[in-house]
């Protein structure tokens, strides 16, 4: 049977990152990437002046309640670039949806060159703490680290 990870993250229709990334190189793998993107972006947010940004927080408990109803449960959960908003909910997500012995991966995608990502709050990495803290692996970067 084949196994299947859940990926949390952006889309950025433009930027070649998150979820455009994730979803080939998962497939490749022959590991079913199943998506759930808490927010759409025009672009990624480094490099550009500015970016389009559709928020999906309220719907996250939406797609959880009906994986719950359909048995639907994931080996595996892969998170990437997540605002604050965002934490609790996918934290809830891992808690219902986790297959027995499920992995989670989450890359804490907030920073890079010792500077944080444009719209992240100073108190935004203790705020990712609480997402790290129950990984089983933990993809930093150096700014991140």
């Amino acid at each position: 049977m084949m196994k299947r990870l859940l990926t949390i993250q952006d889309i950025s229709c433009v930027g070649q990152c998150s979820t455009t990334v994730a979803l080939p190189l998962v497939s490749a793998c022959g590991v079913e990437c199943a998506v759930l993107p808490p927010a759409i972006l025009s672009n990624h947010t480094g490099g550009f002046k500015s970016w389009s940004f559709v928020d999906l927080t309220a719907e996250l408990a939406k797609v959880e309640a009906k994986w719950v109803e359909q048995q639907i449960g994931f080996d595996a959960f892969y998170t990437g670039y997540v605002c604050e908003s965002h934490i609790e909910p996918i934290l809830s997500i891992i808690r219902t949806c986790s297959n027995p012995g499920a992995l989670r991966i989450v890359d804490p995608a907030m920073a890079d060159n010792g500077v944080l990502y444009k719209g992240f709050a100073a108190d935004f990495p203790a705020k990712m703490a609480k997402l790290v803290a129950g990984a089983d692996y933990v993809l930093p970067n150096l700014t991140e680290a």
